[in-house]
């Protein structure tokens, strides 16, 4: 019986790097369009967008925030429901900052950030399927970022420190 449990429980849950590759499962958790514009890296006082705005990671995390509770959906890109790197390929469109759409490609975008330097609207990265990045969510400050986990959860909050994410965290980028 328990391992029909854990071939059931294996078989609702989908890696979000769209890869097909089961992920080991998540914690349970405790608009307006854009056109592309090029982003800054690193700086902390945010890019211009398309519309010559200033995007900075206090409205990048508040855009990401509205959208708790989104269902997640494999390869999926917009608020009917997202994957992790359409969750944050999305968010960032929205302010006229183009990133790539898959997690392994925004992995290499923009500058390194340690782990103890992270600021909102950052970018941070967890193995979850397999050696290197495979999940990706955005820093909305403190210790804590919103993700898209997987098919069996929503848009929602998480704490890094928690035993599960620490152990899988794997880098940080800042594309602002």
């Amino acid at each position: 019986m328990r391992v029909l449990l854990i071939v059931v429980l294996a078989a609702a849950t989908t890696a979000c790097a769209s890869s097909g590759a089961v992920p080991k499962p998540f914690p349970r958790p405790d608009t307006s369009g854009g056109s592309a514009a090029s982003a800054t890296a690193g700086g902390g006082a945010g890019a211009r967008s398309a519309r010559g705005n200033r995007t900075g990671g206090y409205e990048i995390s508040g855009t990401a925030l509205a959208l708790r509770g989104t269902p997640y959906r494999d390869g999926g890109n917009d608020p009917s429901g997202f994957d992790c790197s359409g969750f944050v390929w999305y968010v960032f469109a929205q302010h006229g900052v183009p990133l790539p759409r898959t997690v392994g490609a925004q992995s290499q975008t923009g500058e390194r950030v340690p782990a103890g330097a992270l600021k909102p609207g950052d970018l941070v990265f967890f193995s979850t399927v397999a050696p290197g990045a495979s999940h990706v969510g955005i820093v909305i400050g403190g210790d804590s970022f919103v993700h898209a986990p997987s098919n069996a959860g929503v848009v929602r909050v998480e704490r890094m420190s928690a035993s599960y994410w620490a152990a899988r965290f794997v880098g940080a980028r800042r594309v602002l």
